[in-house]
């Protein structure tokens, strides 16, 4: 059975940093493409970063280019996102995704 469990969220000032990660089950992490979305109340759910199965590209909105970071540990089975420099419109559900599967979400809290 498939599974995405994200933790790590929480409250931040705005300028800290966080580290979100992605607990999967069912598969291996390199085996799919894993990528985090994230969506703030009464918005929609906007792409924000995503690793390759294969090769472990990464790929980031640009909004987030210099100030986020994708990885994954596959002996753990993992996948994380580095966060630094958050703003306060960068709060929001951050959730992680492999192809037909989503995580439940983790709150990022970005407020002083």
């Amino acid at each position: 059975q498939v599974q995405l469990v994200e933790s790590g969220g929480g409250l931040v000032q705005p300028g800290g940093s966080l580290i979100l990660s992605c607990a999967a089950s069912g598969f291996s992490v390199d085996y799919y493409a894993i990528g985090w979305f994230r969506q703030a109340p009464g918005k929609g759910r906007d792409g924000v970063s995503c690793i390759s199965s294969t090769y472990g590209t990464t790929y980031y909105a640009d909004s987030v280019k210099g100030r986020f970071s994708i990885s994954r540990d596959k002996a753990k089975n993992m996948v994380y996102l580095g966060m630094d420099i958050l703003k306060a419109e960068e709060a929001a559900v951050y959730c992680c995704w492999a192809p037909e599967y989503w995580g439940q979400g983790t709150q990022v809290t970005v407020s002083s």
